[in-house]
């Protein structure tokens, strides 16, 4: 039999259990341990009879041990993360204490990290391998109490208030919903997902209230989960009080109570429970034995999941992807109850290092007149991130890569993903390494008041005092087009913007634009920001969205040289494999929007290029974006670094002229 040997970097009281529990199981040993602390090195070392050798102060060290076969992450909550990548892009999977990133944004950074380097990665919710959540799944599936409506589940304990504990101090991520609301609103989707023949089920709404401390983290926090077709959960939390800690799982035909589902039996074992099957007056226990100590079942299921070199450990514990939508839920949680972690700050400086796997090409650039920075070929769009911290996360790795060009929006977020992107530019200092394009006017605020009010406004959000590149978000024929010329000249002369354009404008009304200008001796249009993918988008993703996707607009840019950005240059993911493109939304998706012969046919040629080239299809479409004859940039956006990773090949894809015409329908032959 293989045994793992197993790693710890921070050995603290929990990792002590899980020390014990590796003592017990069979698959698994206790070979290392890294901590700044020597005192602690000693301790732990010496109680477990650990080679000194491999009592490392820094935790680079162990990892880079090659006779180290996984990690065991048990640091304080904020440096979950950063120890979880710093092992998995040395290679070694790892087992990660929960919650085992400060938001969302880090765990996906790690579930992507762990799936580019082959490795597994699982967060350690001890009590999911229990053998009582088995024999729950089973009483559930087998409907012992007919169909769930409805779960309640809880964990609170009353903590003495402590400002410098774990617990209670906001600099180590503390309050009730990290330190242990993840225990019920996991346990929630997994019944949920059980219910419904999934592994886990995620909630379509989060509500929630709570009672913030005086040490600015929750101590107390109610949520309700909706999961849609009538079935909800209450969950709740606490460091601060305690609650019944109990999981009652209510059917159509009884009731299931799991009496000890956080710590069933004690450390040291029997890791005895039991289970109660309520209908009506008639009450059935049923009873679990094990003489284990109670981390012995996650030691072995770890060690079991490394050992057989498995990419994720097997139901029912916790899965990367379930991990993902767990710590989403508890984001959502924590806004309703309005504790943000100091991660999330306005003045964030929190950065994750390892979120990018190495080999990655650089995001090329190019020199635009009137833009002083060269502008890179691929564009991040930052319409999708809610908070400085899950923002930093996107934008370092996109810094990482040689990216310097961000895409946004007066109306994202209402206003918010401005803001956070501005909190994130002063953070990191960075105004004068960075284009930011600026994009204002949108509908129904199309006037030529309206785009200097809402610059000003962008401009504060974003703390700029001005931008390179500013694009009018829509156009409104009913205003003469000199209005808007005029406006933007003076915005220009007055130093708030460099180079201007339009969003879904005509070809027509630009040029209309351009020759006012010229006449004038003011400042023209000079970029056209529509959609334009090697699909023709057939349905508007949105009102008033144009394609420039026809022989008459690429002739026209091409005859005038003029810059094109292009939005949704993937065409809103037509050209992915079919099992992703079928989990998109329906009504934005890339084949209600994209869906033509004409089109599939494109995917086809895109499908049998890259078979040829070693690429994905994707990555061709992206390329025929790039390989414009006029200067062509793509906007993209990723909601995660490992969209970012897999999005950067189509760089190295060199399309020739007659291979982008043939891509494109324009000739029969390549």
């Amino acid at each position: 039999m293989t045994i793992t040997r197993w790693g710890i970097i921070g050995p603290g009281s929990i990792a002590e259990n899980f020390a014990d529990g590796l003592a017990e199981c069979d698959s698994g040993e206790l070979f290392a341990i890294s901590s700044r602390s020597e005192d602690n090195r000693a301790a732990v070392g010496d109680k477990r009879g650990i080679d000194p050798a491999r009592r490392y102060a820094d935790a680079a060290d162990l990892v880079a041990d090659p006779e180290v076969d996984a990690i065991y992450v048990s640091t304080p909550h904020p440096f979950h993360a950063e120890m979880a990548l710093l092992a998995i892009r040395a290679g070694k999977p790892v087992l990660v204490e929960k919650p085992a990133g400060m938001n969302a944004a880090e765990v996906e950074a790690i579930a992507d990290a762990a799936r580019q380097e082959g490795v597994a990665f699982m967060e350690a919710f001890m009590y999911r391998c229990h053998p009582q959540i088995a024999k729950v799944d089973e009483l559930i599936t087998g409907g012992a109490i007919g169909q769930v409506t409805h779960i309640r589940a809880s964990f609170g304990f009353d903590a003495a208030p402590n400002p410098d504990s774990r617990l209670y101090a906001r600099k180590l991520g503390g309050g009730g919903i990290l330190d242990v609301g993840g225990y019920p609103v996991s346990a929630a989707m997994h019944i949920a997902g059980v219910a419904r023949g999934e592994r886990y089920a995620e909630p379509v709404s989060v509500k929630g209230s709570g009672h913030i401390g005086e040490t600015g983290v929750d101590e107390v926090a109610y949520g309700l989960l909706d999961f849609g077709e009538g079935l909800t959960a209450q969950v709740a939390c606490a460091i601060h009080r305690n609650m019944e800690n109990t999981v009652t799982i209510e059917g159509t035909e009884g009731t299931l109570v799991i009496d000890n589902p956080w710590v069933p039996g004690r450390n040291a074992g029997p890791s005895d429970s039991t289970l109660r099957i309520i209908k009506g007056d008639d009450v059935k226990v049923v009873e679990i034995k094990r003489p284990e100590h109670l981390f012995t079942f996650e030691a072995e299921l770890a060690s079991r999941t490394v050992a057989d070199k498995l990419s994720e450990a097997p139901a029912p514990a916790v899965s990367p992807a379930e991990s993902i939508a767990i710590n989403n839920v508890l984001d959502q949680w924590r806004a309703e109850v309005g504790y943000t972690t100091f991660a999330e700050e306005p003045g964030v400086v929190r950065k994750l290092s390892g979120t990018m796997p190495k080999g990655l090409p650089q995001v090329s650039t190019v020199k635009v007149d009137g833009i002083d920075l060269p502008m890179n070929r691929m564009i991040l769009g930052c319409d999708n991130r809610n908070t400085p911290a899950e923002g930093a996360v996107m934008w370092d790795a996109w810094m990482e890569v040689g990216g310097h060009t961000f895409d946004t929006a007066f109306v994202y977020g209402g206003g918010k993903h401005e803001a956070v992107l501005g909190q994130w530019i002063a953070s990191r200092g960075v105004a004068k390494e960075i284009n930011v394009i600026a994009k204002g006017a949108h509908s129904p605020y199309c006037t030529p008041r309206a785009i200097e009010t809402q610059l000003e406004m962008s401009l504060n959000r974003l703390q700029l005092d001005s931008v390179p590149i500013y694009v009018m978000h829509r156009d409104n024929p009913d205003v003469p087009v000199d209005e808007f010329v005029d406006v933007l000249d003076r915005l220009k002369a007055a130093g708030k913007i460099g180079v201007w354009g339009g969003s879904n404008w005509t070809t027509a009304r630009l040029a209309e634009a351009i020759t006012r200008a010229e006449a004038t001796g003011q400042a023209a249009p000079s970029i056209l920001n529509n959609n334009l993918a090697l699909a023709v988008m057939e349905k508007p993703v949105w009102d008033g969205c144009i394609s420039s996707n026809s022989p008459e607009t690429l002739e026209f840019l091409r005859s005038r040289n003029l810059m094109h950005l292009s939005w949704s240059s993937g065409a809103r993911g037509y050209f992915l494999p079919p099992e992703i493109r079928g989990r998109l939304p329906e009504d934005t998706s890339p084949e209600t929007c994209f869906g033509s012969d004409a089109n599939a046919e494109r995917r086809r040629r895109a499908e049998e290029l890259a078979d040829e080239r070693g690429v994905t299809a994707h990555h061709v479409a992206m390329a025929w974006v790039l390989a414009q004859s006029f200067p062509s940039f793509a906007l993209i956006g990723p909601r995660n670094p490992g969209q970012l990773a897999s999005t950067l090949p189509a760089l190295e894809i060199e399309l020739s002229p007659q291979e982008a015409a043939w891509l494109n329908l324009e000739a029969e032959s390549r």
